[in-house]
């Protein structure tokens, strides 16, 4: 027995712990539940009792080599692992960057050129009532936004729906503020249509409102012109066609002139080089009038536009779906912007 603990003292003095793995394998051997000091135990009962004398120190000594090594070796792995910052049980490779989705990187660039100009930013709930969606804002009870093909209603209750545009903001706060104001009023927005390349029942609406006195036709294209070169360019040319909307009179669409180079312009422009990209108007004096607001007094010019089709501009995106498909490989295409 005494030649077997000098030969394992011999061992543990020797032995290289290197890796948890090696460390926690040297431990089952010396002391797990059937491990080689369990076994010296047993055996050293059965020692005559002149020889215990001298074995007892030895077993005891080799039993504090073991847990020393053991403790050691085990600090020591530790000590490696924090030293060099990596987790072995982490997936190889690195971690990608995020990205900003481009309709947020196009709403903060719009939000901001119109601040440029003195515009504040206000923002309003999603699930509106109908005056607030339709009434205070010149719709007939029998206009055809109000069918269910084009508006989703909450729980069957003609009341209350998701708002189709963010108009209403203008409604809430025409309500609640004192003329003169210039507001603009980012969001989402909601309507009953088939999904497709050009079309989706989610997007994002950024309108605008300036209620004064003396407010002109005149001040609401200078204001359009003036956005318009901020973000397509000092060159860009629109152009102003009558529409109709209930709630400004005269109402006009607005159109960039985007060209027709590539066959992405030719698609989204339908051949023509030019897209619209917003709806406006002049305040019709009966929404002025519901809200509280002298039309005597006061006028005012409100215009609209759809966010996605202003980034599918400038990224020459083809297909509007792509913006909600949250595919990592079309948003890592944006890397970098902000």
């Amino acid at each position: 027995m005494k030649a077997r603990i000098e030969e394992m003292m011999a061992h543990v003095a020797a032995v290289e712990l290197a890796t948890p793995d090696a460390v926690e394998a040297f431990r089952i051997e010396y002391v797990g539940r059937k491990g080689k000091m369990k076994d010296l135990m047993a055996a050293f009962k059965d020692v005559p009792g002149e020889d215990k004398r001298e074995l007892g120190p030895m077993l005891n000594a080799l039993k504090q080599a073991v847990e020393g090594k053991i403790k050691e070796a085990s600090q020591g792995s530790k000590v490696q692992v924090q030293a060099s910052g990596n987790d072995a049980t982490r997936p190889a490779g690195g971690i990608p960057k995020g990205t900003h989705h481009p309709l947020q990187v196009v709403r903060r660039e719009i939000v901001g050129i119109f601040q440029n100009m003195g515009f504040a930013v206000a923002e309003g709930p999603e699930i509106e009532d109908d005056w607030h969606v339709f009434s205070g804002l010149n719709f007939p009870p029998e206009h055809p936004a109000r069918d269910m093909q084009d508006t989703f209603f909450v729980a069957r209750n003609p009341d209350l729906l998701l708002r189709t545009h963010t108009s209403s903001v203008q409604v809430r706060e025409m309500e609640r503020r004192e003329p003169p104001m210039r507001l603009i009023m980012p969001g989402r927005v909601f309507r009953n249509e088939a999904i497709s390349a050009r079309a989706h029942c989610m997007f994002h609406q950024i309108e605008g409102l300036y209620i004064d006195k003396g407010v002109s036709f005149a001040d609401l294209k200078q204001t359009l012109l003036h956005f318009a070169r901020c973000f397509f360019g000092a060159e860009t040319r629109i152009r102003l066609r009558p529409s109709y909307f209930p709630f400004t009179e005269p109402s006009a669409e607005v159109d960039v002139y985007w060209g027709l180079e590539t066959e992405v312009d030719k698609r989204i422009t339908k051949g023509t080089g030019w897209l619209e990209i917003l709806g406006c108007g002049m305040v019709d004096p009966n929404v002025l009038r519901d809200n509280g607001i002298d039309p005597e007094v006061y006028s005012g010019f409100a215009f609209g536009m759809g966010i996605e089709r202003i980034t599918m501009l400038r990224y020459q995106i083809g297909d509007l779906r792509l913006f909600f498909e949250n595919d990592l490989r079309f948003l890592g295409q944006f890397e970098g912007e902000r």
